[in-house]
């Protein structure tokens, strides 16, 4: 069973943190609709284990990580063909080289790196992309180091380092709203410094514009700290009291959350759907 739609409507940083919170198992393909600069391969394939990131390619050919093994040379060509044929098909490559003594742990913590957080970093620069969700696709272990990090704290780690939000601006949280903790206890992410400080005003009474002020820092900075901690669960956006002295404020509240309602209409369903589609794989 698969499940698909566009980044327009959902983004991936919510993607993965539902694959992530359900436990799922599968193949997630994300199609560029327009190669850019940012993303030249048009296709990428993302393989999760109960909601855990095990490997990412560019092809289906299972020579992906055979292929960045091979560019650094830490092997002979002949040596390193005969371990790839010899690897058992049950076996993750990454982790048959180590226990042959062809490769370090250091060496296979690089090409994840490589191979799946540098990729997921890309991938959050799409904006006018396709993807699909198939929960009946088998993993290849030759794509595979060993290696996994949860499709949570991936989605923190490459939004940390994402230096064009263009493809997410649409997604920010607005400033004149604020967060709320969701008392989430099953997050292992561990925040910096920064997300912490913005993590101390998420009682639902400040709104980010304030927030932005009282530490000092850009507006836009904040609104992308909110987004992460939005998207690995933590806090949720929520829009803040009127005061009801404010005339106006009260008189022009049901058309702004109209238009909110409106603004957030494609999203919400298709979230609902995703939800219950992940639902019934578990």
């Amino acid at each position: 069973m698969c499940i698909a739609s566009y980044l327009s409507n959902f983004s991936l940083p919510e993607i993965c943190h539902l694959l992530d919170k359900g436990k799922q198992t599968g193949l997630l393909t994300v199609r560029s609709c327009h190669r850019t600069q940012a993303s030249t391969a048009g296709v990428y394939y993302i393989w999760v284990y109960q909601g855990r990131l095990v490997a990412v390619a560019n092809r289906l050919n299972h020579q992906g990580l055979v292929s960045l093994i091979a560019q650094r040379r830490w092997l002979g060509q002949s040596i390193f063909a005969q371990l790839v044929e010899s690897c058992p098909t049950h076996q993750p490559l990454g982790s048959f080289l180590k226990k042959k003594g062809a490769l370090q742990t250091k060496q296979l913590k690089w090409l994840f790196q490589i191979q799946v957080l540098q990729s997921m970093c890309t991938l959050f620069q799409l904006k006018d992309a396709q993807f699909e969700f198939n929960s009946t696709v088998q993993i290849p272990t030759r794509e595979m180091t060993g290696l996994s990090i949860s499709a949570t704290e991936a989605t923190l780690i490459g939004l940390r380092f994402l230096k064009n939000w263009e493809a997410l601006d649409d997604k920010l949280p607005d400033p004149n709203e604020g967060l709320v903790s969701t008392n989430s206890t099953d997050s292992q992410c561990r925040l910096n410094a920064l997300e912490w400080r913005v993590w101390e005003y998420t009682n639902g009474t400040v709104s980010l514009k304030a927030v932005a002020k009282q530490l000092r820092l850009p507006l836009k900075q904040v609104q992308q700290i909110a987004f992460r901690l939005i998207a690995i669960g933590l806090v949720e956006e929520i829009p803040l009291l009127v005061d009801p002295a404010t005339t106006q404020a009260i008189n022009t509240l049901p058309a702004q959350l109209l238009q909110e309602a409106e603004r957030r209409n494609v999203s919400y369903s298709f979230l609902q759907n995703f939800e219950e589609f992940l639902g019934s794989q578990t």
